[in-house]
């Protein structure tokens, strides 16, 4: 009788010290929780940057086939040489910081149906939440507007790049720090003026 208690007992305690495995916890804690181990500025870095850069990327793979001027083509070249480079380290980090990614509701980029330019839905921020207000409504491309949605969407990436470059998390920062340059870049390239105060 005692033999078969202890058994009993010994194969409790083996399925209970095998249920505690540290990576089955992580994953049902992202499984089940969808908590992440990003703090909150990790974690707004990779909602607003990646929600964007898979449709910037797009966008601008799109533009390099519809732009009249050699400067908007030259500038949608580099946006997507830039952005298409940080997706895959973006989605690497991604993981090992449980965030889910590519990110859920972010827009995505479709081209128009028409192939012509003058039927492109140029979607910035601004519009996106115009849009989900009820408000949408078709703007024509033109390469001066192309620009403009650049410069206009870099500055936002870019913001987050700088917060991100002072977080705690060492794999982030330093993620942030080698693309940095290269996203201040692009501001500059579509137009943008850097903050000479910026700096400290």
């Amino acid at each position: 009788m005692k033999f078969n208690t202890l058994f009993v007992a010994g194969v409790c305690a083996s399925a209970l010290l095998a249920s505690c495995n540290p990576q089955t916890a992580k994953e049902n804690q992202l499984k089940y929780t969808h908590t992440s181990l990003a703090d909150g500025d990790a974690f707004q870095f990779f909602q607003v940057v990646g929600g964007k850069v898979v449709y910037e990327a797009d966008y601008a793979a799109y533009v390099e086939t519809v732009a009249t001027s050699s400067q908007a083509k030259q500038l949608a070249a580099k946006v997507k040489e830039v952005y298409a480079g940080i997706i895959p380290t973006l989605d690497s980090l991604a993981v090992v910081n449980q965030v889910d990614f590519p990110i859920k509701g972010a827009a995505v980029f479709a081209k128009p149906e028409a192939a012509t330019a003058e039927h492109v839905h140029a979607t910035d921020s601004a519009s996106t939440e115009h849009a989900a207000a009820g408000h949408a409504h078709g703007a024509t491309y033109s390469d001066a507007e192309y620009l403009h949605h650049v410069q206009h969407e870099t500055a936002k990436i870019k913001d987050q790049f700088e917060r991100l470059s002072h977080n705690t998390n060492k794999g982030l920062r330093t993620f942030a720090k080698e693309n940095l340059e290269k996203v201040a870049e692009l501001f500059t390239l579509a137009g943008g003026k850097e903050d000479a105060h910026a700096h400290h």
